[in-house]
């Protein structure tokens, strides 16, 4: 099977795991950075070049498309769906993941329990805004933040309005949410491939700080998740259409809430942890599926048109 990786940087640890792991399993392999592919769009077809090159063949290709690129990076991918080739990640689906505010309601819409947010644009309505949350603890988020950047904690009303409203002046969108005590700091990463979680993971934030993700201090060690919770990472997974994701859980009194779902999960610290090989359980699912697909495609090709006579 011929495999192409989306990713700025081969020597990345989690892009090159996935080149190991495909190069392991027989697979054609490359990476191929998204700025560097360019697109030809016209009714008579899609084409793409890389480096003065034609893009063609590929069965499949895996997204590894950094939060600064979303825009460019997931209309490469969309060109590529475009051309029949394979993606566990589309890019609709992954804009989705990108959009804090929109992926909140999705998965609310699905009845998958996340901590309360809100959300506004007026300064005039701040105050009502902040009342409709309840009293601080309040967590404020930029709505594309990622790795625990642009995440803040504010103690007394008079920080959360004081936040709010400069991040107002900068015309940055964000969510409030209420902060949920109980998690102390941890949550939990699930690395969610299909209809599996294959490997999960504990994160702990440092101390004084709130964020347990590892870019920020936190720490991780191996984690066995309940039925409950493999079962909701699952369905948030599912509900934005992501065949892979890491969904981060946060342990409550009213059972897991899902904090965020990550269409482009970092692989080294849980296949650390986790002692797993989770870039080859990707490449398995990615090839499986990409053969079904090519199969399902087949099918449609060889089946005899049929003309209704009047």
């Amino acid at each position: 099977m011929k495999l192409a990786i989306l990713s700025r940087n081969s020597k990345l640890y989690s892009t090159r795991r996935l080149v190991e792991a495909a190069r392991l399993r027989g697979h054609s392999v490359r990476v191929l950075d998204p700025l560097r592919c360019y697109m030809r769009i016209a009714a008579d077809g899609f084409s793409m070049h890389y480096k003065g090159r034609p893009v063609a063949g590929y069965d499949a290709v895996i997204p590894r498309i950094g939060a600064s690129i979303t825009r460019y990076g997931n209309a490469v991918l969309h060109q590529f769906e475009l051309m029949g080739t394979y993606t566990p990640n589309t890019s609709a689906a992954i804009a989705r993941a990108r959009d804090k505010l929109r992926c909140h309601q999705l998965l609310a819409a699905q009845g998958i329990d996340l901590p309360a947010t809100v959300f506004g644009d007026n300064p005039d309505d701040t105050a009502d805004l902040l009342s409709m949350l309840g009293p601080p603890p309040h967590v404020i988020k930029l709505n594309e933040g990622t790795q625990g950047a642009g995440v803040m904690l504010t103690e007394k009303p008079s920080a959360s309005r004081g936040v709010i409203e400069a991040l107002r002046g900068l015309y940055a969108n964000f969510l409030v949410q209420e902060f949920v005590a109980e998690a102390e700091g941890r949550d939990l990463r699930c690395l969610v491939v299909g209809e599996r979680v294959v490997a999960a993971m504990q994160r702990e934030a440092p101390p004084g700080d709130f964020r347990s993700n590892l870019h920020r201090g936190g720490s991780g060690h191996a984690a066995l998740p309940s039925r409950d919770e493999q079962a909701m990472a699952i369905r948030a997974a599912q509900a934005l259409g992501l065949g892979v994701a890491g969904v981060d859980l946060i342990r409550s009194r009213r059972g897991p809430l899902v904090l965020e779902v990550n269409a482009s999960p970092g692989l080294e610290g849980i296949e650390a942890v986790a002692a797993t090989d989770v870039a080859g359980q990707i490449v398995d699912f990615v090839a499986a599926a990409a053969g079904e697909q090519a199969r399902g495609e087949g099918q449609k090709r060889r089946q005899p048109s049929r003309l209704t006579r009047k």
